[in-house]
């Protein structure tokens, strides 16, 4: 079913409105022309109560079914916990409602399958939430790898290192709820740019680890000990013949950086090499052969899309290019196209994903055949 245009203002609900609403998607809304904050969802009434003042907003509910049936939606963010995911986004699909999805999409490729097929069968806008598309340095690098400035690309390296807390995660660490830890919460990010940069990926061989039992929650209380990985790694193979390694953990002592933890995402080519990197996501990292890697600015016009109505200048570098991803939503709706990147790459990324944990669990390689729109 083809995607009709909307005109704005595109009337958009957060369900789930915690942290990541707040500071990420709410922000993106407000500094667009062509969008409106009209409603919120969460199963927390008092953090609902709190947002109708912090967000400027009248209609909430604890009930995600009274924002998905209403007229006056155009579009809904989905932040809940990951097991609600699936129910929440195929309703609103069914609803006529334009959905971005939070990352993992669901807690395995079937399920994320389901919801890909709801919303292109209903005809909406569909969006995984994958944020590291949209960094500066990211942008540019993509460009340096289509302009054949760093030749074939040959191997491809991801490191994605935080220093978080050793007390529980809550929903996060329970498989039932997450599906796995850091692989799901972090990794498949990395996976995702490594797929848009390079294509797909072909075969895998990885391993995941638990190091922390995370059975305290933050006041001393005891808790049920997590059953997730705090710890990934993926060696891939690309259908190009390019090779990936992938590393990523929680335990990292010592690499806080303000709380963006350390991000490194290398590309070697035959002419040269190039890296990203979170915390200076305005700074690329540039080297050939004979000399070595050093920082040159992302020109000008890759700081932000075009038509973009952020300023680069202000806020945190960091932060701020977050805000990019409601834009590319209210674009793809607004134009009546597909919204990039699609619940479709959030189905790819997830077969390679849940390849990890199946390669661990036999002691193998496992093959991720890219999914058929």
């Amino acid at each position: 079913m083809p995607i009709r245009p909307k005109q704005p203002p595109v009337r958009v609900a957060m369900i789930g409105s915690g942290a990541v609403s707040d500071y990420h998607h709410v922000p993106g809304v407000r500094i667009d022309p062509r969008a409106e904050l009209v409603a919120a969802c969460d199963a927390d009434a008092s953090l609902l109560e709190r947002r109708k003042a912090d967000w400027g907003i009248d209609r909430v509910s604890t009930d995600y079914r009274d924002i998905v049936d209403d007229p006056d939606v155009d579009a809904v963010v989905i932040a809940t916990p990951n097991f609600t995911h699936r129910e929440i986004s195929e309703a609103a699909a069914k609803a006529g409602k334009h959905v971005m999805c939070e990352k993992p999409l669901a807690l395995d490729a079937a399920e994320v399958r389901s919801m890909y097929e709801a919303a292109r069968d209903n005809g909406v806008v569909h969006m995984t939430a994958f944020t590291y598309r949209f960094a500066p340095a990211m942008i540019y690098l993509r460009h340096l790898l289509g302009s054949g400035a760093l030749g074939e690309p040959r191997h491809f390296r991801s490191q994605r290192f935080l220093d978080l807390p050793e007390t529980s995660w809550g929903w996060r660490q329970y498989r039932d709820k997450a599906g796995a830890g850091d692989l799901f919460d972090m990794t498949i990010h990395r996976i995702d740019f490594a797929i848009d940069l390079l294509g797909p990926i072909s075969s895998v061989c990885g391993a995941v680890a638990r190091f922390a039992p995370r059975d305290r929650l933050a006041d001393g209380t005891s808790c049920p000990p997590s059953e997730v990985d705090d710890w990934s790694s993926i060696i891939g193979e690309f259908a190009s013949g390019a090779t990936g390694v992938w590393e990523g953990t929680t335990l990292a002592k010592g690499y806080h950086r303000d709380g963006f933890g350390h991000e490194w995402a290398e590309i070697n080519g035959s002419e040269g090499s190039a890296v990203y990197r979170l915390h200076e996501p305005n700074t690329i990292l540039l080297g050939k052969t004979g000399s070595d890697l050093a920082p040159e600015p992302v020109p000008l016009h890759f700081l932000k899309p075009a038509s973009s109505p952020r300023d680069p200048n202000e806020g945190p570098p960091a932060t701020v290019f977050r805000y990019d991803l409601i834009w590319e939503f209210v674009s793809a709706i607004v134009e009546g196209r597909d919204a990039v990147p699609s619940f479709l790459a959030g189905l790819n990324a997830q077969i390679v994903a849940d390849a990890v944990l199946r390669s661990h669990a036999e002691r193998r390689w496992v093959d991720t055949p890219t999914a058929p729109a």
